[in-house]
């Protein structure tokens, strides 16, 4: 449903599936990043047991977090620009 009760539109239908898709898209990339950078020097190197182990579970905690952050990060900036503003007024956005 749109803001004023219709039924969207194909390309509002479009819009929101590619938003979804990136959303994902760079969700999973920032993630994959993050958890390189926390976990990336256990995996390269020969720490000690206690590091090792430290910077794994850090880096498999904070990419799921990461993850969801941008997911909603991305999706809420979307959701504000995609309803409109009060009706016959222009938007200062545009």
């Amino acid at each position: 449903m749109s803001g004023y009760g219709g039924r969207r539109t194909q390309a509002q239908r479009d819009a929101i599936t590619v938003e979804i898709g990136y959303a994902l898209c760079s969700a999973a990339f920032a993630a994959a990043v993050l958890f390189g950078a926390v976990a990336g020097p256990a995996l390269l190197f020969r720490l000690p047991d206690v590091f090792e182990t430290s910077l794994l579970r850090t880096g498999l905690a904070l990419a799921p977090l990461m993850f969801v952050a941008r997911v909603v990060s991305v999706l809420g900036r979307f959701r504000g620009r995609a309803q409109p503003s009060q009706p016959g007024r222009t938007n200062p956005d545009s």
